[in-house]
């Protein structure tokens, strides 16, 4: 039987550094690096923490890498994403944060699978709806959260401060 291509595992202290780099790796992808943007959030360097907080949840995706680098078999995070509730909004509502992938992480369904892992803690923390914000040109994201059941609204809600970001979804779980 051979091993699953990833793997999707609660965040720990130890993943911290790691996280943050796929952020600062991935965002400037986008454009998404000014004023406005997630990529700027205390946070991004203490996720541990900032998701150990009551009704949140950050998870990490691991490959296993063999390509010599690594010790055989060795597994390396390369994607994340977590819940926690919406800062300004609703006590019913959560939002879905700081979802990015590596892109040698990309187009194997870890997304989906790591987006059903964050909507059960979600409705698990007892949570009525799931928001998320993004920005145009996330396209392949666009698509997966389209394919998750969320459905775009036309403007953003609560008080994320991400000004910079232009797509607003909301999912009723």
């Amino acid at each position: 039987m051979t091993e699953p291509a990833f793997a999707i595992r609660p965040i720990a202290a130890r993943d911290d550094a790691a996280v943050a780099a796929i952020i600062r790796a991935v965002m400037p992808e986008f454009g998404a690096t000014g004023c406005g943007f997630a990529i700027n959030d205390p946070e991004v360097d203490w996720m541990s923490k900032a998701y150990a907080e009551p009704r949140s949840a950050y998870f990490v995706v691991e490959r296993r890498r063999d390509d010599g680098m690594l010790q055989d078999g060795a597994r390396v995070v390369e994607g994340g994403g977590g819940v926690a509730p919406l800062v300004g909004g609703d006590e019913h509502v959560c939002e879905l944060r700081k979802m990015y992938f590596l892109p040698t992480s990309r187009g194997l369904g870890a997304g989906a699978a790591l987006m059903a892992r964050c909507l059960d803690a979600a409705r698990g923390f007892g949570f009525r709806y799931c928001y998320l914000e993004t920005l145009s040109g996330m396209d392949a994201a666009m698509r997966l959260y389209e394919r998750s059941g969320f459905r775009r609204i036309p403007q953003a809600m609560g008080a994320t401060g991400h000004g910079g970001c232009n797509t607003f979804y909301l999912l009723d779980l």
